[in-house]
């Protein structure tokens, strides 16, 4: 690569860094609002709840980015079927599952170099760039944080912190 193509490949990796922590820190600020008993809530049947977001993204989270370079993202140790089903995992196991399934993903992301985003991974047996397998994972995590923040904000209602600029509170921009 040339080195604007370097600067900006470096520039990407900066970018979905602060991405994928954006999004920890909207569903960390979520999930420190709730009581236990609200990890296990779902709204219907096909709803899920906070357990099975939490055990979901950990599953997804070792398999895709364990070995991200050399295996594919989806590991055969994985039990995906299995992080659907309710367990009735404490708080802190489910904490502990959380915080694993971010370090493995921080540590990976942040020892990618430039060079990197253009190599060939597999997920599943289909071919990725190192750049759009990123760009898979921003889009799947952001999904379900955005589930995890719904269900929060139902689940407290009226004693709910909000997580940006609260209702009547934002003023007009005036550069």
């Amino acid at each position: 690569m040339t080195s604007p193509q370097l600067d900006f490949a470096g520039e990407y990796l900066q970018e979905a860094l602060l991405t994928f922590k954006s999004m920890k820190k909207l569903a960390d600020k979520t999930l420190v609002q709730l009581d236990d008993p609200h990890f296990y809530v779902a709204l219907d049947p096909e709803s899920n709840s906070l357990e099975i977001l939490i055990k979901h993204m950990h599953g997804n989270m070792l398999s895709r980015w364990k070995d991200f370079l050399t295996t594919d993202g989806e590991k055969p140790t994985r039990n995906r079927d299995g992080e659907f089903e309710e367990s009735h995992f404490t708080r802190e196991q489910l904490m502990h599952l959380w915080e694993d399934g971010w370090t493995t993903l921080f540590a990976t992301l942040q020892s990618l170099t430039p060079e990197n985003l253009l190599q060939t991974i597999y997920i599943r047996g289909e071919a990725h760039t190192v750049m759009k397998a990123i760009q898979r994972q921003i889009s799947h995590y952001g999904y379900h944080v955005g589930q995890m923040v719904f269900l929060g904000k139902h689940l407290k209602h009226e004693t709910w912190q909000t997580l940006s600029i609260a209702r009547g509170q934002s003023k007009p921009f005036n550069p």
